[in-house]
């Protein structure tokens, strides 16, 4: 397979170095707009082919990665899709429900694979903690609250909520296998233009609650989530390379009191156990899954309509924000009208539409 990467900034390179680790691919391209970028890809990687225009390098590879700006993702990966070769497209998949739609239906239409590189859901930590949650080791998931915040980077045509908030929300898809219903989020631009602190709270048709904390400015950087469940509690820390993933035996029980007075709680605390988990790259192992679905026609886990389903999440937190918090309902099913053309030069940077050379 002759796999191409385009984009070189600064998640292209690791995705380049993951392609070559695979051993599965006959030729490697690589494409970017700025030759210093392309220069650093070729120091490191000399087997890797230089190629100058986009045309180009769609022209000569059987699947393409495109790991560029947010705002340039649904026109890089519909000419892709047109051209009908298979694409892997990084988070998040586009800027709006109506482009994310739009590729999803394309590549179905177009029996092509289109997969959403949500890396944190190919990782052994979250797919252990998958596994917990399956099995029924936690009982009924009753809330999770997430943090995942750090100093930088902040980013020119998304803001914090739209950088890192995928992360989450595609884990928390993965994990509960349900969309949430509804979303109340508030944040704040404290440097620059865009919001660059966001609290974003969920909910879910079961049920369950979801806190998220997403940050560029934070002293320390902090990728960690707490699950609560009826039968015991985990602590997932991507931080954390000793143990990633933490299962408290502790809890609340509520019994019927034998007598008057008698307290009706009965706290319950037990063993911490933190599983052995495979040391294998998150990213290579999402590589190697887009290679597998290339080449057998499978449908990837992190689809297009997993990363439509995250773009829809994604939206409704941010018309809440600019409703100081408003309760916005998701509706998976309704397709948005196309934004006027007077509304769409007074947006917000992030809903602007991409053009390409």
């Amino acid at each position: 397979m002759k796999l191409g990467v385009i984009g070189c900034g600064y998640w292209g390179p690791n995705l380049v170095r993951s392609a070559v680790e695979t051993n599965r691919c006959s030729q490697i391209f690589c494409c970017d707009p700025s030759p210093a970028a392309l220069a650093r890809v070729l120091r490191r990687f000399p087997c890797v082919s230089p190629v100058e225009h986009l045309d180009d390098i769609i022209h000569r590879c059987d699947a393409l990665v495109v790991a560029t700006p947010v705002s340039t993702h649904y026109d890089i990966a519909k000419r892709i899709l047109e051209r009908g070769k298979a694409v892997l497209v990084e988070k998040p998949l586009a800027i709006s429900s109506l482009q994310a739609r739009e590729l999803a239906e394309l590549a179905g239409d177009k029996d092509l694979t289109l997969m959403v590189g949500h890396t944190f859901v190919y990782s052994p930590a979250v797919r252990k903690v998958k596994e917990y949650i399956r099995d029924g080791i936690l009982g009924d998931i009753y809330f999770l609250s997430s943090s995942r915040v750090n100093l930088g980077i902040h980013q020119k045509d998304i803001d914090v909520l739209w950088d890192l908030a995928p992360h989450d929300l595609s884990i928390l898809l993965y994990w509960l296998e349900e969309n949430p219903s509804c979303v109340s989020a508030i944040g704040r631009s404290c440097v620059g233009s865009l919001p660059d602190i966001a609290s974003v709270h969920y909910r879910f048709p079961s049920g369950i609650l979801a806190n998220l904390e997403v940050s560029w400015l934070a002293p320390s950087k902090l990728r960690r989530t707490v699950l609560v469940g009826s039968r015991s509690m985990l602590i997932y820390d991507d931080t954390n390379l000793a143990e990633k993933v933490k299962l408290y035996d502790k809890g609340v029980d509520l019994r019927t009191p034998e007598s008057f007075g008698e307290y009706q709680l009965t706290y319950r605390t037990g063993e911490i156990v933190s599983p052995n988990l495979s040391a294998t790259e998150p990213l290579l192992i999402e590589i190697n899954h887009f290679l597998d679905c290339v080449e057998s026609g499978a449908q990837p886990e992190t689809d297009g309509q997993t990363g439509l389903n995250v773009v829809l999440a994604l939206e409704a937190a941010s018309n809440s924000m600019r409703s100081n918090g408003q309760v916005m309902t998701i509706d998976y099913c309704a397709v948005p009208a196309p934004m006027p053309a007077a509304e769409l030069a007074q947006a917000p940077p992030e809903f602007v539409p991409p053009t390409l050379p």
